[in-house]
């Protein structure tokens, strides 16, 4: 029998794969309120945090190859909340930016997300809170994650299919 790191119980794992999927189902209907997906509110984020971004960055930073990201931004742009902008330094790629609306949307996203973490941590005190927070980056770091994207686990650190960014 294998010996358990620093004595304690194996169910970390676990309890942290159960919060997710609760998290994710939970931010999945919210978003959903919002006419969003949560793939949809992830790269509205990213766009909305690092404008100009181009599309196969987008990609690299979702763990997406770029053919799956381009129906998600022609979706995006239909709406009218992102559009591509020819880039001046190469012409070959678009820059990403958030249209006036998008934009809005983005700070009703915010607002829906920290309304969600709120209720998700509700039972932490805000040290506790603050405490978690700390460890689970530490963790997700220590593991190759991208603090500020969701990518599929199973291709953390690689190109993956998976285009579902965290919250806000």
């Amino acid at each position: 029998m294998a010996t358990k790191p620093h004595g304690r119980s194996r169910r970390t794992a676990f309890l942290l794969s159960q919060l997710g999927s609760l998290s994710a189902s939970r931010f999945a209907e919210r978003t959903k309120e919002l006419g969003l997906t949560p793939s949809d509110a992830g790269t509205l984020r990213l766009i909305g945090r690092n404008p100009g971004l181009s599309q196969r960055v987008l990609a690299d930073r979702l763990g997406a190859v770029p053919s799956r990201v381009v129906p998600l931004l022609d979706s995006l742009e239909t709406r009218g909340l992102v559009e591509r902008v020819r880039s001046r330094a190469d012409r070959r790629n678009h820059e990403l930016h958030l249209t006036a609306d998008g934009q809005e949307l983005l700070i009703k996203l915010r607002t829906v997300a920290e309304d969600h973490e709120d209720q998700l941590t509700a039972p932490l005190t805000a040290a506790e809170c603050e405490e978690l927070a700390r460890l689970l980056a530490l963790l997700a770091s220590g593991n190759g994650l991208d603090l500020e994207s969701h990518r599929d686990a199973t291709t953390a650190g690689r190109r993956g299919t998976s285009a579902t960014p965290p919250p806000t």
